[in-house]
């Protein structure tokens, strides 16, 4: 990427979060967004990468996860146009990761592989870590392991872990909370084991009571 491509992308990852984030008001608003450093940091450190300076970018890779607040990109992973990380805090996007453009993710997203004692059972070279197509949602705590595929327009929900190849357009959602009885007046009234004071010691076994199930 020349200097005038990244130019241009940085000010469309400006106006990116100005669109996704409806708190960032401008641009110079938008320069003190967590995705920024990382972003920005991560293209700087693509380009050194590519040219061979892998240590160089593995130095730039390490100061903008300091500075982004825990947001960890490989610079060998490849990432498109209008790129959106929301708040960001422990990403992690590996090295033969293929990002398209416009796909938005959320903090706790691993992009990873399956480990490392699979990854040497494959050919040098190949993708170890996901593929993602353009316009994709990935959604906060969501894992993507391994060489799959998530086609465009998907959508991972939260908390998803995803180990198979998802279609285009494709909803992949994690099970919801159910209540799993009704709160009474009676269980109301209980105390809360973490709120109730241990009780003493019994003589006979010197073991302290235990406190009632629920």
């Amino acid at each position: 990427m020349g200097a005038r491509r990244l130019y241009r992308a940085a000010v469309a990852d400006l106006d990116t979060i100005r669109e996704r984030d409806p708190s960032m008001r401008s641009r110079t608003e938008a320069l003190l967004h967590p995705a920024v450093p990382a972003i920005w940091g991560y293209r700087a450190a693509h380009r050194m990468h590519r040219r061979g300076l892998r240590r160089t970018a593995r130095l730039v890779s390490a100061i903008t996860r300091v500075l982004s607040g825990g947001i960890e990109i490989h610079p060998g992973a490849r990432i498109g146009r209008r790129f959106f990380i929301d708040h960001g805090t422990g990403v992690v996007i590996g090295e033969t990761v293929v990002i398209g453009d416009d796909v938005t993710i959320f903090h706790q997203v691993t992009l990873g592989s399956v480990g490392w004692w699979h990854d040497q059972e494959r050919p040098e070279g190949s993708r170890r870590h996901p593929a993602v197509g353009d316009r994709v949602v990935i959604g906060a705590n969501a894992t993507v392991l391994g060489a799959v595929t998530v086609g465009s327009d998907a959508v991972i929900g939260a908390q998803a872990l995803v180990i198979k190849d998802v279609p285009d357009g494709a909803r992949v959602l994690a099970p919801t909370a159910e209540p799993r009885r009704r709160r009474t007046e009676r269980t109301a009234r209980r105390p809360h084991p973490a709120t109730t004071p241990a009780a003493p010691a019994r003589r006979d076994h010197g073991a302290p009571a235990a406190f009632p199930t629920w």
